[in-house]
């Protein structure tokens, strides 16, 4: 993972990494090709497989020994993924505890208050987080109970969480995906062009499948090549008694699957285009970067560099409501995050509802009195598309706590999802947007 704001938090999950490694790698054969369900990518060539030491406990082998390990783990990254590092990036052990402060402090010093209130309203009118829920407590329950690794770009710094106390197969195969990263960072500009960002979750979303999805294939091979059975086996047992697993079953999907795309999908989507040219063409990624989630979900679609559409919400939205009314957030959702929306209102054919998705743009504004409102522009590649999207959205407005109605836009290829808290703030929303009903 990466860190540069709390919210595009990038998270090496433990139980992810279990999945994908041990899922990829012959365990009887480490030093095997993986053999994954997807088209699988042929390993790069190496020398013989080197054995990284057994698990250390850091309190007893100070940290000399650990250092010792990560040095070797380093050399390996290097030859493997081919980048040859410009600087030294530092390296920090921390335990859970040491986690948690350091997610609270990047939490608030860089996540204004009015930033997580304005999503928590948008989440909960879509019916993405229960009536109740704290987006801010299940976002740092997520990050602290979850994270295994993450790096730094502003600190050009990585981080491993040991809740062993020893450098083991979870710590080394953290290391080696944080690593990655690091010089990532220092060949391409994919961390820095993202700083500020915070109205562009789609983009965010599909750059993350980029350089998540480069770590992890990068973590998979060089496992394959230097872990041992009996790493291996370590990896599984912690998987099985992993507490983030429960943990990550009782998130919100809208905050679970988005954290887990970047590392299934993103891992899918790099295999492809490893295969067609070998690390070399993962470099040439950086240059040319897919611009929507659609793009990393569909191969034509990516092949054809089909941009996503730049649907905006009128300037004088805020205005045009009334006195006291103010735009809190703006983003994009995409298809990714609108087939969760689909899927969590158990719409049938959410995918296929989805898929049709040229382009989109949500706000959530605020008036006077407590009343608020949500009004998303959704763009469709045809106009089937959007009616199919119209039927597929209708039935999930219809389940929402709050007043909602799907609107046709202009042409046949437009649809608004608006919500509301009350029936007359629905009405002065469609009003103002210029929308019949």
């Amino acid at each position: 993972m990466t860190v540069r704001r709390v919210r595009h938090d990038r998270l090496a999950v433990i139980s992810i990494l279990v999945v994908l490694v041990v899922g990829a790698c012959d365990s009887s054969n480490p030093s095997g090709t993986p053999a994954t369900p997807t088209p699988a990518p042929t390993a790069t060539p190496a020398a013989p497989p080197s054995e990284t030491p057994s698990p250390t406990p850091a309190s007893s082998a100070g940290p000399d020994a650990a250092d010792a390990v990560y040095d070797t783990i380093e050399e390996q990254v290097i030859a493997m993924r081919g980048l040859a590092p410009e600087g030294t990036v530092e390296r920090q052990t921390i335990d859970e505890a040491e986690l948690e402060a350091l997610v609270r402090q990047m939490s608030a010093e860089e996540t204004p208050p009015e930033f997580i209130a304005a999503q928590e309203r948008l989440y909960k009118a879509l019916g993405l987080l229960p009536a109740d829920a704290s987006l801010e407590d299940l976002t740092i329950e997520l990050l602290s109970g979850g994270v295994a690794g993450f790096y730094r770009d502003d600190q050009k710094q990585l981080y491993v969480v040991s809740r062993t106390g020893a450098v083991g197969a979870t710590e080394k195969i953290t290391f080696a995906h944080e690593y990655t990263h690091a010089l990532q960072d220092q060949h391409f500009t994919v961390f820095a062009d993202q700083d500020g960002v915070n109205d562009r979750s789609d983009w965010i979303l599909a750059r993350q499948a980029v350089y998540e999805g480069d770590a992890t294939l990068l973590m998979t091979l060089w496992a394959s090549q230097h872990f041992t059975p009996q790493d291996f086996s370590e990896l599984l047992a912690a998987g099985a008694n992993d507490p983030s697993t429960q943990m990550l079953e009782r998130m919100p999907a809208i905050l679970r699957e988005t954290l887990l795309y970047p590392y299934t999908t993103g891992l899918v989507f790099a295999q492809g285009v490893y295969v067609g040219g070998n690390w070399a063409a993962i470099d040439t990624l950086y240059a040319d970067l897919p611009e929507s989630t659609e793009q990393i979900m569909h191969a034509d679609k990516w092949a054809a560099r089909e941009a996503p559409l730049d649907v905006q919400l009128p300037d004088d939205l805020a205005a045009s409501l009334g006195s006291g009314w103010s735009v809190a957030i703006e983003d994009t959702f995409g298809e990714f995050q609108l087939g969760i929306w689909l899927r969590e209102a158990e719409v049938d054919g959410a995918e296929t509802a989805a898929a049709g998705w040229g382009g989109d743009r949500a706000a959530v504004v605020n008036g006077p009195g407590g009343r608020w409102g949500v009004a998303w522009a959704t763009e469709w590649d045809s106009a089937a598309d959007a009616a199919e999207f119209d039927t597929a959205a209708a039935a999930a407005v219809s389940g929402l706590r709050d007043p909602a109605r799907v609107l046709p836009g202009a042409g046949g290829t437009a649809r608004w999802i608006l919500v509301a808290s009350d029936d007359a703030t629905l009405g002065t929303l469609a009003g103002a947007l210029g929308l019949a009903g």
